[in-house]
């Protein structure tokens, strides 16, 4: 997809989001390896729908390990917290889900 309107739609549309919530910048946007190891926690937890759906839990269950596996803010007080999102695959993987 050329540009980051595109983007934010495909996000919207893959995760069944309506077009007035707002996309995490992460989102739609890639670091130069594109292997970033940490996603917001706005942009995992509005994955977490699909991500239940697709492995056969429940949300709730995967916004605890959401919780689970995100870290707070740099020294306490930079920038913002984020997502482990290896460690959250590999937790999601012990929880039965596909």
């Amino acid at each position: 997809l050329d540009s980051v309107a595109a983007r934010v739609d495909a996000y919207r549309a893959e995760n069944g989001l309506d077009r007035d919530t707002r996309v995490p910048v992460d989102a739609v946007t890639a670091s130069g390896s594109g292997l970033d190891p940490q996603i917001s926690v706005a942009n995992a937890r509005l994955q977490a729908p699909r991500v239940a759906e697709a492995r056969g839990l429940d949300v709730d269950d995967v916004l605890q390990l959401v919780d689970r596996h995100t870290s707070g803010r740099g020294l306490g007080f930079l920038g913002e917290g984020g997502v482990n999102v290896l460690e959250l695959n590999l937790d999601l993987d012990r929880s039965g889900g596909t």
